[in-house]
């Protein structure tokens, strides 16, 4: 018999199974679904624990919505959650091998660097760990035998913003790039590329942000026809900013990403929009994902993604946008 506790808990799951639903009809009807690796089968129980592996670097505050959204989706539904972050590669490999050795319920990784993850994320599946991937590894997820992924498909994500740069009159883009390997980032600027044309890139290193500031300085110093700036992190977008004034250039700057400094940004004018992939959904949702897996054996998406993004967020949204980034939840 189903008591009353269970039974909330299930009326408490059915908006988000419902919200990944339409998430992963966005996918569109023409979209590729990958062919996945066999999930070890297990019997359907119960979800105590998830453990959540990022690449996200310390301080973050993208990835401390995702944090937020997997610790309330926990609170919500009675399963122990525990965050760890890495932005090493080879570190993050080894704390989801440590989640493994410790027999947790469910997994959820992000995989900026597939490769280097896919040993770690295959014996978790071969284990019987239900695993959903997060914002990045959109195309390798199936491949290692995840059930699920959910985030933004990065290379569309891309094309939006360089068409939306593009429809704004600018000629010529300066995209930065501020992790070297990062899948995610490159198929990011490869998309705005292919949305807005005529594109240059700029690898700098998110950790030195006094080094990103000042060859973004210099790159537009070098190149006068630069009338558009796109980083793809919203610490990043701040260095941008103060880069453009640095240098007396008149170039306009976009960001994927927000954060409190993104939306004084765009209320200044000095920010003429970010991409939002509504990061809180990137925790709040696997954790659901895995909850009616374990429970019911359900999937969501049908081996294509569920897409949280793009959303846009200019001067014409940010105001009611911005109470929202300031409680963790955007």
């Amino acid at each position: 018999m189903t008591t009353m506790s269970t039974a909330r808990r299930r009326w408490r799951i059915l908006p988000w199974l419902a919200a990944g639903a339409v998430l992963a009809a966005c996918s569109g009807p023409g979209a590729d679904v990958p062919v996945s690796q066999p999930q070890t089968p297990v019997a359907a129980g119960t979800l105590s624990s998830v453990a959540v592996v990022t690449h996200g670097t310390p301080g973050d505050a993208f990835w401390n919505v995702v944090k937020n959204g997997a610790e309330a989706a926990g609170k919500n539904l009675g399963v122990r959650v525990e965050y760890n972050s890495a932005g090493d590669p080879g570190e993050q490999a080894k704390l989801i091998d440590n989640a493994v050795a410790q027999g947790v319920g469910g997994l959820v990784v992000s995989m900026a660097n597939p490769e280097a993850l896919r040993s770690s994320v295959e014996r978790a599946v071969a284990a019987g760990i239900p695993v959903v991937t997060i914002n990045s590894g959109e195309s390798e997820s199936a491949q290692f035998g995840a059930i699920g992924h959910v985030g933004q498909s990065e290379r569309s994500a891309g094309q939006a913003a360089g068409k939306r740069l593009k429809d704004a009159g600018k000629t010529k883009m300066l995209c930065v790039i501020h992790e070297a390997g990062n899948i995610g980032a490159n198929d990011r600027c490869a998309g705005a590329t292919q949305g807005f044309g005529n594109t240059t890139t700029l690898q700098v290193d998110i950790n030195n942000p006094t080094d990103v500031q000042s060859r973004i300085k210099g790159a537009l110093e070098a190149d006068h026809t630069i009338d558009a700036v796109l980083t793809l992190n919203s610490q990043i977008a701040a260095r941008a900013v103060s880069a453009v004034a640095e240098s007396h250039a008149t170039a306009a700057v976009a960001t994927f990403d927000l954060n409190s400094d993104v939306v004084d940004a765009i209320r200044a004018g000095t920010l003429l929009f970010a991409v939002d992939q509504q990061q809180y959904e990137q925790g709040y949702l696997p954790v659901v994902m895995l909850l009616a897996y374990r429970t019911n054996l359900n999937t969501v998406g049908g081996g294509a993604p569920v897409q949280t993004g793009p959303a846009f967020v200019d001067k014409g949204n940010v105001d009611a946008i911005a109470k929202l980034v300031a409680q963790g939840t955007r």
